[in-house]
């Protein structure tokens, strides 16, 4: 792997972390009350979600792991993380708009790209 695409993935581990940190702290600022850092229980998660990203043999070709073909989640955490997500992907519009915004972005040019291939494949 060259230099360039390690920095690549390593940018979007960065973008990842970034994203679930932000709607795991709204989840937990709004659900558990917490004015600053986050609860036990959202830490845990958080530090969980981390070490998945941190091992993820797919970073080079997916964008997030909800468009992962390979779900590394058990099913506990996946269900605590769609939650929050469920909860905190709307109010990331009015905490984090820029950040959403290019969330989103990344989202739609994977699906239309993954869309294109299988076109020219003649799927």
């Amino acid at each position: 792997m060259s230099g360039d695409q390690s920095q690549k993935i390593a940018e979007k581990r960065d973008r990842e972390k970034k994203v679930i940190g932000q709607m795991i702290a709204i989840y937990c600022h709004k659900k558990h009350g917490r004015r600053e850092g986050l609860c036990p229980d959202c830490q845990q998660l958080f530090d969980y979600a981390q070490a998945r990203s941190r091992r993820c043999p797919f970073m080079e070709t997916k964008t997030f792991c909800s468009a992962c073909e390979v779900h590394c989640y058990e099913p506990k955490m996946r269900d605590k993380i769609r939650e929050i997500m469920r909860y905190s992907g709307p109010r990331m519009l009015l905490y984090h708009p820029l950040l959403l915004l290019k969330h989103m972005l990344t989202d739609r040019i994977h699906v239309f790209s993954k869309r294109a291939e299988k076109k020219q494949s003649g799927r």
